[in-house]
């Protein structure tokens, strides 16, 4: 009965202290921590789990480990950006006593570095993926400020004829220069299926199944 009171106390203590707005700036950094680890969690986890059971040889217990390792390693960096981010951009905006628009890219540029500097292929994923959302957002933003014209017709069409001829032609002739994880999907989509040996692996598997090879 005393333990039930003590915690209705504590988090009564808790929740008053979260509602208090002298703190609320540094408690938005701690949940951006908690957002961060918990949102790069469900993003890498499920996708980890795909593309290492499609693609990646070895034992259950590697396999699962490689899973841990990524979600992992996706999960704590976006974690030590986003607090890192809010850190900075909150230091700034005491510092200069008004928010401006400098103080969000200078935070993220020294998180960036900080956190997603470092060459793994996670990093170099998660930083493929805002490149391409970031040309989009600035063609966008260059037709709102009038620097390019409204094109007449959608160049979306353009757009994707564009990237999967320059795609392929790397992946053809100078594959090397993409990443692996894409280097996989395309030679199990492009050259795995120039191969097989029986219906076996033209329909049910991709290739044939250990010693069943002649």
């Amino acid at each position: 009965m005393a333990g039930s009171e003590h915690f209705r106390t504590l988090l009564y203590t808790v929740n008053n202290l979260l509602l208090q707005e002298k703190y609320k700036v540094f408690l938005a950094v701690i949940k951006g921590f908690r957002n961060g680890a918990v949102y790069g969690a469900k993003i890498r986890a499920p996708h980890a789990l795909v593309m290492t059971f499609l693609f990646k040889s070895g034992s259950l217990k590697d396999k699962l480990k490689a899973i841990a390792q990524a979600t992992y390693t996706h999960s704590r960096n976006l974690a030590y950006f986003v607090f890192t981010y809010k850190g900075l951009q909150a230091l700034q905006e005491r510092v200069q006593g008004k928010s401006l628009q400098s103080q969000s890219f200078l935070a993220a540029c020294l998180g960036g570095w900080l956190v997603f500097g470092d060459n793994n292929h996670i990093n170099s994923q998660i930083n493929m993926y805002l490149l391409s959302r970031i040309l989009f957002a600035l063609s966008r933003l260059a037709v709102e400020k009038g620097y390019v014209p409204q094109p007449k017709r959608d160049p979306f069409p353009l757009f994707a004829a564009l990237v999967w001829g320059v795609v392929l032609w790397l992946f053809e002739y100078h594959p090397h220069t993409l990443q692996p994880s894409l280097q996989s999907s395309m030679n199990y989509l492009y050259h795995d299926s120039n191969m097989w040996h029986d219906i076996s692996d033209f329909l049910i598997y991709n290739k044939p199944r250990t010693g069943s090879q002649k």
